[in-house]
Order: structure tokens, then C-alpha cells, then sequence
């Protein structure tokens, strides 16, 4: 293969991941009504995960982080988004998401493409100091989104104390300075009526 040929494979990887600008994710940008796109919220993680990095329970590769960050939502092009918070369908790796990994990340050289899989695969999975720190970076933006527009999601479709507890607190899994003050949120929030609690929750 020639590096012509190489270059024409990672430009149609490159057109194929701008689809990623369309897929519309139900939480709402800061203190706004509209909704983000799934491009905006990788960008943002990535530079959430430089600035915030001090705080991980453990040292780790910035760079890897932002690269498991600006990657592990691509397959979204392909399986869509699932809400984070819903409460009948769980937000987690199915199927159809290892299959779109598969096919957009064969698009580049093969190289390449072992390498973008590996590192998806290592998100997913969660285990590493870098997996784990992204991770908290994905929990913590719709948190701090959802405060900062009153309840935003958490309003609009019901959910309950104790979903958003649930799906949040795995944020201490890769930064327990960033968990408390994630919890401190939402204690404000229970206590401003913007999240509410059931009987359960109690």
C-alpha cells in the first residue's frame, strides 16, 4: 500500500466522523435550551480531562485520556445515543455499538485501526487509571449541565434521586476529589427541588 493509499483511507475516516455533529444527545449545553451535539460533548470532555487531570486518583497519560475520549463516542454514528439517565434503558456496550467500532475505525489503515479499537475497548472496560479518569469526565459534563440549567434532563424526563446517583457515582472511581464535590451538587440540588427524591431515595 502506497502512502497515497494510506492518506485516502484516513480522509474517508475523517468524512465519516463528521457525522458525529449530528447525532443530538438529550442534555442541553450550560445554562441553555439547546441540545448538544455528540461532537461538542467529546470536545469538551477532552478539555475537561487537561484541565482537571491534578485531581485523578492516579497519575495518568493526559493524552491517552484524550484520546479515549475524542474516540469513544464515534460509534454513536452508527448505534445512535442513549440517554445517560434513562430509567428503562441502560447506558452501557452493546452489540450494536462493538459492531459500528468495528466498521468506522476499519475505515482507516489497518495500523491505525488496532490502535483507535484498543483504545475504545480499554474505555469501555474501565480498568485502567485512564479509562477510569475519562470515565469521570463522560459522568461529571451532564452533571454539571443539568445543575447549571435547573434541573434541565432530570426535570423534563423524571428522574429520580436515585438514577442520577446510580450513573454518577462511578465518578469517585477515577477521582475521589471530584466525587465529593459531584455529590455536594447534588445534595444542593435535592435541597433546591431541581432533583427530586422518592420514597426509595430516602
Amino acid at each position: 500500500m502506497t502512502p497515497f493509499d494510506v492518506l485516502l483511507q484516513q480522509i474517508a475516516f475523517i468524512h465519516e466522523i463528521d457525522k458525529l455533529k449530528y447525532i443530538t444527545r438529550k442534555t442541553r449545553l450550560f445554562n441553555s435550551n439547546r441540545h448538544e451535539n455528540d461532537a461538542e460533548h467529546s470536545w469538551h470532555l477532552a478539555m475537561m480531562a487537561m484541565v482537571l487531570a491534578e485531581h485523578s486518583n492516579e497519575p495518568v497519560d493526559v493524552l491517552k485520556v484524550v484520546k479515549m475520549l475524542l474516540i469513544h463516542d464515534l460509534v454513536e454514528i452508527d448505534a445512535g445515543d442513549t440517554f445517560l439517565f434513562d430509567t428503562v434503558l441502560n447506558h452501557s456496550n452493546t452489540e450494536a455499538e462493538r459492531k459500528a467500532a468495528l466498521r468506522i475505525f476499519g475505515l482507516l489503515p489497518q495500523k491505525q485501526a488496532e490502535e483507535f479499537l484498543h483504545i475504545w475497548d480499554e474505555f469501555e472496560a474501565g480498568e485502567t487509571a485512564e479509562a477510569k479518569f475519562a470515565r469521570t469526565m463522560d459522568r461529571l459534563e451532564p452533571l454539571l449541565q443539568n445543575v447549571s440549567n435547573e434541573g434541565g434532563t432530570w426535570m423534563e424526563y423524571n428522574v429520580p434521586f436515585n438514577r442520577v446517583l446510580e450513573k454518577t457515582v462511578g465518578i469517585q472511581n477515577g477521582s475521589q476529589t471530584i466525587w465529593e464535590f459531584a455529590k455536594a451538587l447534588l445534595d444542593s440540588s435535592v435541597e433546591k427541588g431541581i432533583l427530586k427524591k422518592g420514597e426509595a431515595d430516602v
